[in-house]
């Protein structure tokens, strides 16, 4: 997170949301204290899509790995 001073962020506006837009996220100080984080605004995507992916395990193997093997070994 970037921090910049509320005169920083107000004369510099366009630098500090190009860092925004492009996924950053500054915080925004007052007399060295935090007033305020401007963050990205998130996608409105479905609940199923929001979740991280993660691998299926079988046995303790991944079963990509097991596919990535069984096709090595030509079965």
């Amino acid at each position: 997170m970037k921090h910049a001073t509320f005169t920083e962020v107000r004369n510099h506006a366009k630098q500090y949301f190009d860092i925004v837009e492009s996924g950053g996220s500054v915080r925004v100080l007052r007399n060295g204290k935090p007033i305020a984080d401007i963050v990205p605004v998130m996608a409105d995507l479905p609940s199923w899509k929001r979740r991280k992916a993660q691998p299926l395990i079988l046995d303790g193997v991944s079963i990509s790995r097991l596919i990535l093997e069984e096709r090595k070994s030509g079965l």
